[in-house]
């Protein structure tokens, strides 16, 4: 089983993340590794001010995402594992992004038939806007209400293969300058997100050796994972 850690406060987190290189984004594992051990309706397993929903800076793990988002630039956040949430450092993107993107560009993998055409449409306002809200993105991208299945689906595609990136929030704007209603995700293309530093490195590293590095990784903070999860994991 995977060791657990022992946070009091968004800084334990941020320290925890930083050393495992990469986590999953809720209490589910998935078998292989999350530094949450515990999910909103349930009780902390040792003695902690942590606790979900309170909109608290420090202790609430809903607003550390938004706070590793907003305050740094060495934290990726996304559906990037299982088609759900998951966390990876700059350190180790450029080995998940060798593993799965290669040396393929976006329109070449469209055109070779492994991006699906929603998830072009998706990508092309994407890339067209230096970043762009969730909801502008389907208006702009011509989706319907019948579409909404194809384009979770499509959103998900992009951020599993890694073309597009959550990079914050955003809130509506009143005519007086007032921010209203729910927050709404923001998202940029990846290589925005981290600039051509990430991909430059990406290219020099060969896939076969940066899955290997992921795995023994995996190991360290799971030994009890298993084959099929930890390929799964690795190769989304």
């Amino acid at each position: 089983m995977q060791e657990m850690c022992i946070l009091h406060c968004y800084d334990d987190f941020i320290e925890a993340l930083m050393t495992a290189g990469f986590s999953m984004g809720t209490s589910n594992a998935e078998g292989i590794y999350a530094i949450m051990s515990w999910d909103w309706n349930e009780s902390p397993p040792y003695d902690t001010p942590v606790k979900w929903y309170t909109g608290d800076p420090i202790t609430d793990p809903c607003e550390w995402t938004n706070r590793a988002l907003e305050e740094r630039s060495d934290i990726a956040y996304g559906k990037l594992f299982f088609k759900k949430s998951g966390f990876i450092t700059k350190e180790w993107f450029p080995l998940f992004l060798a593993v799965r993107q290669g040396y393929i560009e976006f329109e070449e993998a469209y055109h070779d038939g492994t991006i699906s055409h929603f998830a072009k449409r998706i990508y092309d306002v994407v890339y067209a806007s230096e970043t762009v809200q969730v909801e502008d993105i389907k208006r702009l991208g011509g989706f319907s209400r019948e579409d909404k299945s194809g384009f979770d689906r499509a959103l998900t595609e992009l951020q599993m293969k890694m073309y597009i990136s959550i990079c914050g929030r955003r809130y509506k704007v009143s005519r007086t300058g007032e921010e209203y209603g729910m927050a709404s995700t923001v998202f940029c293309t990846t290589r925005r997100f981290w600039g051509d530093g990430v991909f430059e490195e990406a290219a020099k590293i060969n896939a076969d050796e940066a899955a290997e590095k992921i795995r023994a990784q995996i190991l360290k903070l799971n030994p009890s994972a298993e084959d099929k999860k930890i390929k799964k994991f690795i190769f989304g």
